[in-house]
């Protein structure tokens, strides 16, 4: 029962990091993206400005200063990375729980695990071809 927790959580994560890179790299460029939260951040930073107690404005500004970090960190070849390894982590669960499904299930179950490991590769794939379109 852990492998296939194991293997759901994976299969999520993948579709996870799938939908945040979609949001990320389409329709428009990353760094498009990347320059609008810029922009919020910086108007965010100037709305603070008009805050008197110097807690709030110092947390805020400090939020704002990592995120603006984080954002300067983000680009196409850690995404890319990040992706790789996810995709591999997924194809390995997929695997585990098709050898799990031949060993303690029946055909049935075995057709129905290897569907799922050949979706999964799939969608891997095809995230992982996106973004090397958009480097």
């Amino acid at each position: 029962m852990k492998t296939r927790t194991k293997v759901a959580a994976g299969i999520a994560g993948g579709a996870a990091v799938g939908a945040a890179l979609g949001v990320l790299f389409a329709p428009k460029k990353g760094s498009e993206t990347r320059k609008e939260l810029m922009c919020k951040c910086n108007e965010l930073i100037s709305k603070v400005k008009n805050i008197k107690p110097e807690d709030v404005k110092e947390y805020i500004n400090n939020k704002v200063d990592e995120i603006k970090k984080d954002l300067a960190d983000l680009d196409k070849e850690k995404v890319a990375k990040d992706a790789q390894v996810m995709a591999k982590k997924i194809k390995k669960n997929a695997e585990d729980l098709v050898k799990y499904a031949k060993k303690k299930g029946t055909a049935e179950l075995s057709k129905v695990a290897e569907d799922l490991r050949d979706k999964a590769i799939q969608v891997t794939e095809d995230v992982l071809a996106k973004l090397e379109k958009t480097k």
